[in-house]
């Protein structure tokens, strides 16, 4: 395991390291913010007294739960070029290929997959909230979305929390696969780099040790956030 090659400067590869790291890091931030929007909407279908938009939020869980992450990229990618040189073509009349930029690419799909896991996590704390505190609210007269707002939401964020939590840290695992679409993440420069030096044990463990750092942070922010909510 060669040292060196970590390091800054014309020798080293730390600064695409790095780089690619803050790239892993902003895409999984959007995926997961993504997610949560994602997984706000299915588990409000899913608890919706409309059936038919139960059987959506139903539909949307088991699809997504089911069907692998790589998957669902390479539909949104190849799919996202095609989209986008159809409505070129319509709108605008103009031809050509057009790429679906793969920072999108990547958000979109992972966002999409961790949405579905965020869905059931949200659903199932919404109905783990005892149902008396539920009926004080209305006792009180607030309305549907006051209850929502200042009874439902803030419990049911407490609840679920952890779960969000680890579903943040899958999300950050995931992004690895972006590189297969050629996003320059952590992975993927990673690759670049074993591949130029040959060195594929130094720079595929330093990318594990950056990986396990990052998921840490997380780790550790999350806890705080339970404990203070725990006191307020």
């Amino acid at each position: 395991m060669n040292l060196q090659l970590l390091s800054f400067g014309p020798q080293g590869w730390a600064d695409e390291l790095l780089h690619g790291l803050a790239v892993t890091a902003a895409t999984s931030g959007a995926a997961f913010v993504l997610a949560l929007l994602f997984g706000a909407l299915g588990a409000a279908s899913k608890l919706s007294g409309s059936w038919p938009l139960r059987a959506l939020g139903q539909g949307y869980t088991t699809v997504f739960r089911g069907v692998p992450e790589l998957l669902v990229l390479y539909l949104v990618f190849f799919g996202g070029d095609m989209l986008l040189s159809a409505v070129a073509q319509t709108v605008f009349g103009v031809g050509g290929g057009f790429k679906t930029p793969v920072f999108a690419v990547g958000v979109l799909a992972i966002g999409i997959c961790a949405g579905a896991y965020c869905a059931e996590v949200m659903r199932g704390a919404a109905l783990a909230v005892p149902r008396g505190v539920l009926e004080a609210a209305d006792s009180l007269g607030l309305t549907r979305w006051q209850r929502f707002r200042l009874v439902l939401a803030p419990i049911a964020l407490r609840i679920a929390l952890p779960g969000l939590g680890n579903i943040l840290q899958i999300t950050i695992k995931e992004s690895a696969l972006i590189s297969v679409v050629g996003l320059a993440e952590l992975l993927r420069q990673a690759a670049v780099a074993a591949g130029s030096t040959r060195q594929p044990f130094t720079f595929y463990i330093a990318a594990a040790f950056l990986f396990y750092a990052l998921t840490l942070l997380i780790q550790v922010g999350t806890r705080r956030v339970e404990r203070r909510m725990r006191r307020a």
